[in-house]
Order: structure tokens, then C-alpha cells, then sequence
């Protein structure tokens, strides 16, 4: 998110901190700016890659509860 927000400063993503979360955050953001272009100057991928991390972390928090409840159920 706060890669995100660095687009609104003139000069952030040149800051040392902006460089970190670029190389950080770039990869996994630039995956979907592949397939969303920006409409009217605006990119909405990030918002979608936002999104798609939630799915993700749900996805991963159902699977830990599967598996904790089979190992509660045989101890």
C-alpha cells in the first residue's frame, strides 16, 4: 500500500526507502499491469493485485484451519 501511495510524491520511488519497496512490491505488481492497462491515466492494478492478495491469505487461512482441525481430531 504504501508503494502505492509513493506514486502520488514526486520523487518517492527515488528515495531509498522507494528503491526497497520497489524491488519488493515491482514483481508481484507488474504481474498484473500485464493484463490491466490504465484507463484515463489511472492504473487500477494495484487495487486488483490488493484484492487478489486477499483471496490469497483467505485461501491459506481455510487450509491452516482444515489441517488444525485434523490434527486436533487425532490427538
Amino acid at each position: 500500500m504504501a508503494f502505492v501511495l509513493m506514486s502520488w510524491f514526486p520523487g518517492a520511488y527515488q528515495t531509498k526507502l522507494g528503491q526497497f519497496l520497489g524491488r519488493i512490491c515491482q514483481p508481484y505488481l507488474g504481474f498484473f499491469e500485464r493484463f490491466i492497462p490504465p484507463f484515463g491515466g489511472i492504473s487500477f492494478s494495484p487495487i486488483v493485485a490488493l484484492i487478489a492478495l486477499q483471496f490469497i491469505k483467505y485461501g491459506f487461512d481455510v487450509v491452516l484451519v482444515l489441517l488444525l482441525n485434523l490434527f486436533t481430531m487425532f490427538f
